[in-house]
């Protein structure tokens, strides 16, 4: 009971570190609220929603996004990536320039200064802050006729990579850019955009933003929070959540069948004891309370015992990251409450079903020789 209690509680608070880590990982992928068009990629009646949300007192910050796929090249090698046009307003809603580890975030000036993920960076070979080597991003030109040259297929623009940031699951393949290069790949006005990003005072008050907005342009726009806008990702993390509880539930069910012998076992050891009790005046009722509580005590203290080490080896990973994922990370740990209820929850519920079904006492025992 106690190493069984004690692996649950360390998988699920590995699991609960790796959640917390996932959430991090996408921290700057999904911003509080996204509002996109309810028909069409491009959003209708932008001013109308940008004067809506500087009237709003929960909005802190707005950003203006196009994103799509393009295809980059450099030299011989190419890729298709994904293009993130941005505005300036845009760290103060997901302040990717925070982990950026090499070069610098875009300062506007120039609608063709990138900045790539490192994995995209890697695999074509891109200088960065090179004046002299640029790649090119190639945009499919909409519309219909005879294709004559290479003009008529893609919108062309050569890009100076000024930074590199991490990239993970959320965000491989990914370039962001000054919107005003996305408009002009896409042929777009300047003031348009396909989403707006919002970060709110208060998170815990996206639903009531997210309520008003419909109510003003409900017919018009489709306004998603942060768990709606990855919600394959939450699905994902739910199921496998699920999956580990039923799974460490099984093997904690199976481990208390040890304890439905062990109580089967005194009742086998003990039946000398048990019939002179009973001729002493104790009850039957009053000796199988007494091997359930034998039981209950059994499984109580291997629980205490089995959280008491779960939670002494999961500080000790906090601490010192001993184990490791690889080379550069350690498996990630947290804490919760939660973890422990749920854990215990589980054990004393089997426990209990198997003390009160073992603990009925066999009549054969108690027969005089």
């Amino acid at each position: 009971m106690v190493a069984a209690v004690a692996a649950m509680f360390i998988i699920i608070s590995v699991f609960s570190g790796l959640e917390e880590l996932n959430k991090d990982m996408i921290a700057n992928l999904h911003a509080d609220l996204t509002v996109k068009s309810k028909t069409g990629k491009v959003l209708p009646d932008i001013t109308k929603i940008e004067k809506a949300l500087k009237a709003n007192a929960e909005v802190t910050h707005f950003s203006k996004v196009i994103e799509e796929k393009v295809y980059l090249g450099y030299k011989d090698n190419g890729e298709i990536a994904y293009l993130r046009g941005v505005d300036s307003a845009y760290i103060h809603v997901n302040p990717i320039n925070e982990s950026i580890f090499y070069g610098k975030y875009p300062d506007f000036k120039y609608n063709n200064e990138v900045i790539m993920e490192n994995g995209l960076d890697n695999r074509l070979s891109l200088p960065v802050n090179s004046s002299q080597d640029f790649a090119t991003i190639l945009m499919p030109k909409p519309g219909k006729g005879i294709i004559q040259q290479e003009n008529d297929i893609f919108n062309k623009k050569d890009i100076y990579v000024s930074g590199i940031f991490p990239g993970n699951e959320q965000l491989d393949n990914y370039i962001i850019a000054p919107i005003e290069l996305a408009q002009e790949l896409l042929g777009l006005p300047k003031s348009a955009c396909y989403q707006i990003v919002i970060k709110l005072k208060n998170t815990s008050n996206s639903e009531l933003v997210k309520s008003t907005l419909n109510k003003q342009f409900g017919n018009q726009i489709i306004v998603n929070t942060k768990s709606e806008e990855n919600a394959a990702f939450w699905k994902m993390i739910n199921t496998e959540k699920l999956m580990i509880y039923l799974i460490f539930g099984l093997v904690i069910f199976i481990t208390t069948f040890n304890l439905a012998g062990a109580i089967t076992i005194l009742q086998l050891d003990k039946k000398d004891q048990a019939k002179a009790l009973i001729a002493l005046g104790f009850s039957k009722k009053d000796l199988r309370l007494t091997y359930f509580f034998t039981g209950l005590l059994i499984v109580f203290f291997g629980v205490l015992c089995g959280l008491l080490i779960g939670s002494a080896i999961s500080y000790i990973q906090i601490q010192t990251g001993f184990f490791r994922a690889s080379e550069n990370l350690a498996f990630p740990v947290k804490i919760e409450v939660m973890n422990y209820l749920v854990v215990s929850g589980v054990a004393l519920f089997f426990g209990l079903i198997i003390s009160v079904l073992f603990s009925k006492i066999n009549k054969s025992y108690l027969v005089a020789k």
